[in-house]
């Protein structure tokens, strides 16, 4: 009986285990998609940064000819 109850213990434990590593896997995977969507954010916002420095530059140049 009590080899059955170590086993059955054991059993948990492991099944503890499993279930806080897929956890860990999960979580992580969701923080890889939100790292990336970030970097996506980010080029994106450059890209708008740099056309909105080109249209100043150029309304400057227009400027400076009259």
């Amino acid at each position: 009986m009590r080899k059955h109850l170590v086993i059955f213990t054991l059993a948990a434990l492991a099944g503890c285990g499993v279930e806080t590593a897929t956890t860990a896997a999960t979580g992580a995977a969701i923080k890889k998609q939100e790292v990336e969507a970030g970097k996506k954010t980010m080029t994106g916002v450059e890209s708008k940064v740099g056309a909105a420095v080109d249209q100043m530059q150029q309304r400057a140049e227009k400027g400076a000819e009259n």
